[in-house]
């Protein structure tokens, strides 16, 4: 996948990123400090103890806000610069649809008369799935899909049983994993993966369902799911 863009981009927002830190830092310590007592001053009676401790809450709670409000600010610039700067990051980064040539490779469990002392000889299982991705990727994919699904940075493949979960669906088998690139390069590079020749043992032993081909045109759908990134935040004062 083509990366140069992205590193420069990255690169310039990690500077907003670490400003981000930095404040959030400021902000946890000013928040712990709030209470936190001084061996200087020691006042003679409890009223006076109670308001200077009530001077000094309204004067940190009021930094609080401040470097807040500053964190913020600095989440939303973040948050902007994240969005691709060019359609051709958008597509790098799965934003976009991607047509091309490339390959399809579709996995099946084995034919229901097949047998087997252990089950698990006769499905397909999610390593074998991501045996393929990961192979495909480094054959030089520039954008891969499993069940029509866009496969992004943050996409897990997960099995639950034989059942593949996926940005938040459900398939079942064949699975059909697209991929847009080179087909000779992404061949190869399918054949001579170590995980993919174990499954390939499974396929000739016990009839598991295995195709590599060719695709002169592919049209892979951008990804649709969420983009929202979650961080912590310090908790809100009690009044």
């Amino acid at each position: 996948m083509p990366h140069s863009h992205v590193r420069r981009v990255l690169t310039s927002r990690s500077l907003a990123v670490a400003g981000v830190a930095f404040i959030a830092g400021l902000l946890f310590a000013t928040s712990a400090t709030v209470f936190a007592g001084s061996d200087e001053s020691r006042p003679g009676d409890l009223r006076s103890l109670v308001r200077e401790e009530s001077e000094r809450l309204e004067a940190r709670n009021l930094e609080v806000e401040t470097l807040r409000s500053e964190v913020t600010e600095l989440q939303e610039s973040v948050a902007q610069n994240i969005e691709p700067a060019s359609p051709a990051m958008a597509a790098a980064v799965g934003l976009e649809p991607v047509t091309g040539p490339g390959v399809k490779v579709m996995l099946a469990d084995a034919p229901s008369s097949a047998t087997s002392s252990n089950p698990d000889d006769l499905v397909v299982h999610q390593q074998d799935l991501q045996a393929v991705v990961n192979a495909l990727w480094l054959g030089g994919a520039d954008a891969i899909s499993i069940q029509g699904q866009r496969v992004v940075s943050t996409t897990a493949v997960r099995c639950i049983g034989n059942v593949l979960l996926l940005h938040g669906r459900t398939y079942s088998p064949p699975y059909i994993i697209e991929a847009v690139g080179s087909p000779e390069n992404l061949i190869s590079a399918v054949e001579k993966d170590d995980s993919v020749d174990l499954f390939l043992q499974y396929v000739d032993a016990y009839g598991l369902g295995w195709s590599l081909n060719e695709e002169k045109s592919l049209l892979l759908p951008a990804y649709t799911g969420t983009r929202t990134l979650s961080f912590a935040s310090p908790p809100e004062e009690s009044a």
